[in-house]
């Protein structure tokens, strides 16, 4: 698990268009990294569109969403709601294991494993400085977008 202070983990995972994206893309200006569970479900649009709406007020932060869905799923999720953002294809969940996301859940009894929605906030060096577990769909773009000003 990493926390406030720990430099975000190295990876290596495609985005919707194929391109493979590493952390060093990523360096030079803040990012946050969003993990959740599904694309183009309730919860997950709502997040997913949150940040796209709030794109202009997020200062020149890049806005990464990662879940295990595939490129052609994050493809199709990105198109259907104007999207523009990079979606990263966590399918093998190694980044989602690295920040200690991946998580054992119960619905209905049945205990699985899936992600935590999750949001790491990391400075332009790559450190984390603001970490959100068991984010709440609404009104977390703001939550973010507030965080971001104090960097």
């Amino acid at each position: 698990m990493i926390d406030v202070g720990s430099p975000f983990p190295e990876f290596e995972l495609q985005d919707q268009t194929g391109q493979t994206r590493t952390k060093t893309d990523f360096l030079g200006s803040p990012t946050v990294y969003y993990f959740y569970p599904k694309d183009d479900t309730p919860g997950c649009t709502k997040e997913a569109c949150g940040f796209r709406d709030r794109m202009p007020a997020l200062q020149g932060a890049t806005v990464v969403g990662v879940s295990p869905d595939g490129v052609a799923s994050h493809q199709k999720f990105a198109q259907k709601f104007g999207l523009e953002f990079p979606l990263l294809a966590d399918v093998e969940q190694k980044l989602a294991q690295a920040c200690g996301v991946w998580v054992e859940k119960s619905m209905y009894g049945k205990k699985y494993m899936g992600i935590e929605r999750s949001t790491f906030l990391v400075d332009s060096e790559g450190i984390v400085r603001k970490v959100w577990r068991k984010v709440k769909p609404e009104g977390h773009a703001e939550e973010v977008e507030e965080a971001l000003r104090s960097l």
